[in-house]
C-alpha cells in the first residue's frame, strides 16, 4: 500500500513537472508579432488584445515595451550566462602543463595549482569541462596496463 502511494505521488510530481515545463516555454515569435501588430497597427487595447490571443495583459505590455525599444519580440535567453576564466587559449595552455607536470593529481588539487599558477580560481566542474575540451583525459593506468608497459620495457 505504501508503496504503490509513494509511486503514484512520483508519477504525480513527474507529470506535473512536465506539465509546468510545457507552460514556461516561451511563445512563440509569430504569436508574439502578432500580438504586438493587433495592438499597433489594428489600434486595439491591450484589454482587447490580451483576450484576443488569451494572454496576459502584462505580456502584452511587455512585448509592446519590447518592440518599441529594441525593435524586436524574440524571446529573451533565460538563465544565467556561462562565463569560465578557462576560455582563453592562454589559460586552456596553462592547463595543459599543470595537467603534465601533476598526472596524477585529482580535480581539486589542479583548481589549487591552477589558482596559483594564474591567480584566478575555478571550480572542479569548470576544470573538468575543459579538460574534457582539451581531450586530457582523468582516467589512471589500470594495474594491467602498467604490468604490459613493463614486460614491454624488460624485453
Amino acid at each position: 500500500m505504501i508503496k504503490d502511494t509513494a509511486l503514484c505521488a512520483v508519477r504525480v510530481y513527474t507529470e506535473e513537472k512536465n506539465v509546468m515545463e510545457e507552460l514556461m516555454k516561451a511563445y512563440s515569435v509569430d504569436l508574439r508579432e502578432k500580438i504586438v501588430k493587433a495592438y499597433l497597427v489594428e489600434n486595439y487595447s491591450i484589454r482587447q488584445v490580451s483576450a484576443r490571443f488569451s494572454v496576459s495583459k502584462n505580456l502584452v505590455h511587455k512585448l509592446v515595451k519590447q518592440q518599441r525599444t529594441e525593435g524586436n519580440v524574440e524571446p529573451k535567453r533565460r538563465g544565467k550566462p556561462q562565463f569560465s576564466h578557462l576560455t582563453s587559449i592562454e589559460a586552456q595552455e596553462t592547463v595543459r602543463e599543470i595537467v603534465e607536470q601533476n598526472p596524477d593529481a585529482t580535480l581539486a588539487e589542479l583548481c589549487e595549482k591552477l589558482a596559483e599558477a594564474t591567480g584566478n580560481w575555478v571550480s572542479s566542474t569548470a576544470l573538468c569541462r575543459c579538460l574534457q575540451k582539451l581531450g586530457l583525459s582523468r582516467k589512471k593506468k589500470r594495474d594491467i596496463a602498467a604490468k604490459r608497459q613493463r614486460k614491454e620495457y624488460k624485453s
